[in-house]
């Protein structure tokens, strides 16, 4: 039989396709899977492999031991036309056992039925116990240049090194929701050809904790009650509150968390931190103190509560298909590395600030961030488990000019980011799983193990010594060696305790308060609220309602009304304290590009008006949603979204071109959305698409026939709504609220 190559199979696919659909009007729509359209009819001529989709990247091909093989990165997937066993030997029929006769048992010796029933049966690996829910891809770090502070060879003014970087949550098992409230998890490998360098992050700048040991309690809080295994991933239950409120360190953390920063509106849109202070070293040995920051480029933004809650239930994949979908619509995300640097002195403190405690932050008007260089995620993952679920992030993944401090949180997570891929990944030869093969020559003397791929010469793997003529050889600095910084260690007794330093842990939380704008505190105490009041027992929420009270009067009386208890007077001192602007995400405009804009139309629209709209939102680096009472084209328009199908919460602006009646289907027994549909002249789902969008405080524009929806949902003329005659105008108009992210003053904010 005749095998095709999948090059000539994709074209006569893709061509076929673009035949039948060549008379439509609007842009592709990222995310369809596959790289070619299916076709209606089993495809029944053989070829190879079908390519990856354009924006699909893989693993360079290297050996276990770092060397270049030059082979294509498809070579490490599936080969050949034909159905094979897992050694290669082609089969007939993969559809029905070998059995004894067409109604007899199925017989021992049916090796192909053993061989991928037994395969199945173990695909599974335990999931990560923290950050299980993840979303990775690829990219390129581009360096600004640091040589006066760091040796570090990838931060050389314009050098590239690939990376690949894995977003998380904390708490959440791998099928749990995207958009929960929780930290998320912002992790980097650097493939430099000094070797690898992983920089493990979070979106926040500190943790619950200032030392390791207590790693295992806040987590053991924060996860599910171990009775009933409920609730899954999120923190409104009696564990997590009952720990941070007798564990008082982590009020900062749970600020941070209780803050917008803990429903990201999407990954492309979070900050990212190091948390920890480490040691940089530069060519001449001199060394400082840096924290580690990534700005994005299109700003720092979140959903609203509610919104995250239905997004949940509607999308729980939100946040990595938001990820994928910009990347292949070309909307790479960026970031820029910056780095806080502070004087390397014995004490290690700046400012007052003791910077070996990870629950403290230095405030950028004290030390600002430098940039170092640039991030840019081009490329999403052929195979998500090859990929995202067996990287493996380490702290101790260093290269020559970044060194690790004392900070007794980072210590600990360097031994216990080793100690966990030992079970998930099944052995210590990790590091040889394609993903996480470094891009520099390895001779570690590190042999055999389970999973072991290297094929390692000679006979002397230990030094010193003759017979393998003294291979590997010791590097010194001529040769770029990693220097453990010598370090002075005060003379001081074994002990179980912190500094004295780490004991104030109510200032910085009322730091954070005071720097937000009066719209970011209504959201503080509404999460506050809203968690607390999950609560069953009340001793809970009045301990935590007392550190409220040792952070600020105002938020603890806020909350304090909505649980329906008294306010409780401060036992501490209200620290004095200067707000950072900086840690505010309101008030200044940043690019929309990869933003999804959804436009209603009916068959009255104006056709032409709403595809030059469709094309000036994929200019603008945005993507246009068409949405209708029904599937296929109206006027020409493909329609991606119906009223069934579509829902206010994947979209970030919308445009209203008409005004359509209720559709067949908008009946309560076919679409609750619908409510009382004869009770209205427009779809009422049209209606809950605006007033949604309009308590979700979203930029909302209308023209035509779409003015009257506006007036039906009684919103003409609020903040953030744009109506006119002109489909351009509006859209100019729109484009220049959204740059703010959301209409906040919208709704004026109670909270001083």
């Amino acid at each position: 039989m005749e095998s095709r190559k999948p090059t000539e199979v994709v074209k006569d696919v893709v061509d076929a396709a673009a035949e039948k659909v060549s008379h439509l009007m609007a842009p592709e729509v990222p995310g369809a899977p596959g790289s070619a359209p299916p076709t209606v009819d089993e495809p029944t001529t053989p070829h190879d492999p079908l390519p990856p989709k354009r924006e699909q990247g893989a693993p360079e091909t290297r050996t276990p031991t770092g060397a270049v093989t030059g082979a294509p990165a498809v070579a490490n997937g599936q080969q050949g036309a034909f159905l094979t066993t897992s050694q290669g030997a082609r089969l007939r029929d993969t559809d029905h056992s070998l059995k004894a006769g067409a109604r007899g048992p199925t017989l021992l010796q049916d090796h192909h039925f053993r061989e991928k029933i037994t395969h199945f049966d173990h695909e599974r690996i335990p999931e990560r116990v923290v950050h299980a829910r993840g979303a990775g891809a690829h990219g390129v770090f581009t360096g600004y240049g640091a040589q006066e502070v760091t040796r570090a060879g990838f931060l050389r003014k314009g050098k590239e090194t690939p990376v690949f970087v894995r977003f998380s949550t904390v708490l959440g098992s791998r099928g749990s929701a995207d958009t929960v409230r929780d930290t998320r998890g912002f992790a980097t490998k650097f493939y430099t050809d000094e070797g690898t360098f992983d920089l493990v992050g979070n979106n926040m700048p500190v943790f619950f904790i200032q030392d390791a040991i207590k790693f295992p309690d806040i987590i053991h809080a924060g996860k599910p009650h171990p009775d009933r295994e409920i609730p899954q991933a999120q923190s409104a239950h009696d564990t997590f509150w009952d720990f941070v409120s007798l564990h008082t360190e982590a009020q900062h953390h749970t600020m941070w968390n209780m803050s917008d920063r803990g429903i990201p509106r999407s990954y492309r849109t979070m900050e990212g931190f190091g948390v920890h202070t480490f040691r940089l070293v530069n060519e001449a040995g001199a060394t400082v103190l840096a924290k580690f920051h990534w700005k994005p480029k299109l700003g720092v933004h979140s959903l609203e509560w509610e919104e995250a809650q239905l997004l949940a239930g509607m999308d729980p994949d939100f946040h990595r298909r938001d990820l994928y979908d910009a990347i292949e619509a070309g909307a790479y995300p960026e970031w820029e590395l910056g780095l806080q640097v502070f004087p390397d002195t014995p004490e290690e403190t700046f400012a007052g600030i003791d910077l070996l405690d990870p629950t403290k932050i230095v405030p950028e008007e004290l030390a600002p961030v430098q940039p170092v260089g640039k991030l840019v995620l081009n490329r999403t993952p052929t195979n998500f488990f090859a990929e995202t679920e067996q990287v493996a992030f380490h702290l101790g993944h260093l290269v020559p000019g970044i060194d690790v401090t004392n900070d007794p949180l980072l210590q600990g997570r360097l031994f216990s980011y080793v100690d966990t891929q030992l079970t998930r990944l099944g052995g210590p030869n990790f590091a040889q799983i394609p993903i996480n093969r470094p891009h520099a020559p390895v001779n570690d003397m590190l042999r055999d193990g389970f999973h072991q791929h290297a094929v390692h010469a000679g006979v002397a793997p230990y030094r010193p010594n003759s017979l393998d003529g003294g291979n590997p050889f010791p590097a010194g600095d001529a040769e770029n060696a990693f220097l453990d910084v010598p370090v002075t260690v005060a003379e001081a007794p074994k002990v179980r305790a912190n500094p004295a330093s780490f004991d104030d842990h109510f200032s910085q939380a009322r730091l954070f308060w005071l720097s937000m704008s009066p719209v970011e505190r209504e959201h503080i105490v509404r999460a506050y609220t809203f968690e607390l009041g999950k609560c069953y027992h009340q001793a809970i929420r009045e301990r935590q309602l007392q550190c409220l009270a040792n952070i600020d009067p105002v938020l603890c009386a806020e909350v304090a009304t909505g649980l329906g208890l008294p306010t409780p007077e401060p036992t501490v001192p209200l620290a004095d304290v200067t707000p950072s602007p900086a840690l505010s995400q309101v008030g200044r405009t940043w690019p929309a590009d990869g933003r999804t804009v959804g436009i209603v139309v009916d068959a009255g629209a104006d056709a032409d008006g709403v595809s030059r709209v469709c094309r000036e939102v994929s200019a603008a680096g945005m993507v246009p949603l068409v949405i209708a009472a029904h599937g296929g084209t109206v006027d020409g328009l493909t329609v991606q979204r119906t009223f069934a199908t579509g829902r206010s919460v994947e979209l970030d602006l919308l445009l209203l071109a008409g005004a359509p009646a209720p559709a067949p289907d908008a009946r309560p027994a076919r679409d609750a959305k619908a409510g009382a549909a004869d009770a209205t002249v427009v779809d009422p789902r049209v209606l809950l698409l605006v007033q949604e969008c309009w308590r979700h405080a979203k930029v909302i524009g209308a023209w035509g026939d779409g003015v009257r929806v506006l007036e039906l949902a009684g919103v003409v003329g609020a903040a953030g709504v744009v109506a006119g005659d002109s489909p351009a105008d509006v859209l100019a108009d729109a484009q220049a609220l959204l740059a703010a992210h959301r209409v906040w003053e919208r709704f004026p904010a109670s909270v001083a």
